[in-house]
């Protein structure tokens, strides 16, 4: 037969019937139950004042929480997480500080994490694998230094007919310059959304892209398209992620999973109301979401527009004298020795190349100011 377990409320029992028969000292008795007489006096009391309910295990939870969270704050994060459901702890925490200025103390962002939770306003999520931290080729140090761009994937809308949503950041600032829903994206409606960019904010240094249609091509030389070849005639090199590499822009994929919630979850029934919908977003993104990357500060805070100006005409580029200049015939090839032709790239039919030589029979070939590849 095994031997009878015995539970603190038993031993708690058997106590207080031996307190009560008084056979020992009370300092005797706790020794024999190896307790001290501070608990021995808590447990006789709360015997006394409960009677046997007052010997089952007591909540350990303080009955007042000195620095619980005022309700008022409490309803006013629930509030703005309700607004904003992409807004976490930390950007919450900075929009009750803009709010209250100090006139309120306000919780910790833990503290508002927990909130969240409590309010089953938090998903739980599938936890992945940390990877190594990759940082961006190209880092800009200040605004239109660098445009990123980029088409966000086609999602279907309510009428059935797809939307590829061309998206233009610039890169320091975290400015949203454009999200502009397209049927296709075709060179020239991309190029007018530039040109209207250009007109209205001024020409960046570089613009960042991956190496898509229509910004770049797989099959061409320094992966030329004719739209980044309009993009260098008017003063911008075009610069490229490396190929199976979206981290080397990681801002702009970034801004996209925001978009992608907050513009096409659901989607508009059509291209019109669609595109409200992606300026209703880029207000937001702009000018209300604290962004952790900027001091949790604005994007509109720190954008200026671009001095450089959109030129009203392209004037033909000036290679060195010391370069060889040839033209680019309608086959998208030059001449070279006589009658050999030498194949360069369709888009830039109709301009002059420079070749530069390096020694005996090796050239290097430009256009404008671009490597684009060498001849032997």
């Amino acid at each position: 037969m095994p031997w009878r377990e015995r539970s603190a409320m038993d031993e708690k029992a058997s106590f207080i019937l031996e307190w009560e028969s008084g056979q020992h000292t009370f300092k005797t008795l706790c020794r024999s139950y190896g307790i001290s007489r501070t608990l021995g006096y808590r447990v006789v009391l709360r015997f006394l004042l409960q009677g046997v309910a007052g010997l089952r295990q007591q909540s350990r939870a303080p009955r007042r929480v000195w620095n619980r969270t005022a309700p008022e704050v409490e309803r006013a994060i629930v509030r703005i997480r309700g607004r904003w459901r992409r807004i976490g702890p930390l950007k919450i925490w900075q929009l009750l500080s803009e709010r209250y200025r100090g006139r309120r103390k306000l919780p910790s962002v833990s503290t508002i994490a927990l909130v969240l939770k409590r309010n089953g306003l938090i998903k739980k999520r599938r936890r992945v694998r940390r990877i190594r931290e990759v940082h961006p080729i190209f880092e800009a140090t200040g605004p239109n230094e660098i445009w990123s761009v980029d088409f966000k994937g086609k999602f279907r809308m309510g009428n059935g007919r797809y939307c590829w949503p061309l998206t233009v950041m610039d890169a320091y600032s975290r400015y949203v310059l454009a999200v502009v829903g397209m049927h296709h994206p075709t060179y020239e409606a991309t190029r007018a959304v530039f040109e209207a960019l250009f007109k209205r904010y001024g020409l960046p240094k570089q613009i960042h892209s991956d190496n898509g249609e229509p910004f770049a091509s797989a099959v061409s030389l320094s992966r030329l398209t004719r739209l980044a070849v309009w993009f260098m005639d008017v003063g911008i090199q075009p610069v490229y992620s490396d190929p199976g590499h979206p981290e080397h822009n990681g801002s702009h994929e970034r801004m996209h999973e925001e978009l992608k919630a907050e513009a096409t979850k659901p989607p508009a029934y059509d291209l019109g109301q669609q595109q409200r919908k992606f300026e209703t977003f880029r207000h937001f993104y702009n000018v209300q979401r604290p962004h952790q990357a900027l001091g949790q500060k604005r994007p509109k805070e720190f954008y200026r527009h671009s001095p450089r100006r959109l030129p009203r005409t392209i004037r033909p580029w000036k290679y060195p004298p010391e370069m060889a200049t040839k033209y680019v015939c309608r086959n998208g090839a030059i001449r070279w020795s006589g009658s050999r032709w030498v194949v360069v790239s369709t888009t830039l039919i109709e301009k002059y190349v420079g070749l530069e030589q390096i020694v005996e029979g090796k050239w290097r070939v430009y256009y404008r100011d671009m490597l684009l590849g060498y001849l032997d």
